[in-house]
């Protein structure tokens, strides 16, 4: 099945991502539940990928009715969703490096510079530590291994 989209020809199958924005644009403008599913459906995959990125361009001019707020959840949950999914895993890693060192979290936040107290918010995914303290976090496992 070939899908036709004004000055457009895009084949079944043919992953949104790959899309030129008027094939996009018009998805949104005149496409059906199982069209809008497939934006949807590319927008959980990447969040902040150049389908949801032409989506979001698309609504920043135009306001339909209906889609237009539905796909604006779509990707503000999907992002949601992974910041969430992100911010376990890299609590994940860092209770994970602490258990690695051997040391107690006490000794282990004070040899990254850091509070223990502070160490158990990254611990719990409450706070995200930065990039260089990842980094530290990870030396620290290294030199005490």
């Amino acid at each position: 099945m070939m899908v036709s989209f004004r000055n457009v020809d895009v084949p079944s199958g043919t992953p949104p991502g790959s899309w030129p924005y008027e094939a996009i644009a018009t998805t949104i403008e005149r496409g059906l539940i199982g069209d809008w599913a497939v934006l949807t459906r590319a927008i959980r995959r990447e969040p902040w990928g150049p389908v949801a990125r032409m989506v979001e361009e698309y609504l920043s001019r135009e306001h339909p009715p209906g889609v237009g707020p539905l796909l604006e959840r779509a990707i503000s949950g999907a992002r949601a969703e992974a910041e969430a999914a992100e911010r376990a895993e890299v609590a994940h890693e860092v209770d994970d490096l602490v258990r690695r060192s051997g040391l107690t979290s006490r000794d282990f936040a004070e040899r990254i510079g850091t509070s223990a107290s502070r160490l158990s918010t990254y611990r719990s995914g409450k706070v995200m530590p930065s990039a260089a303290l990842v980094v530290r976090m990870r030396r620290c496992v290294e030199q005490v291994e």
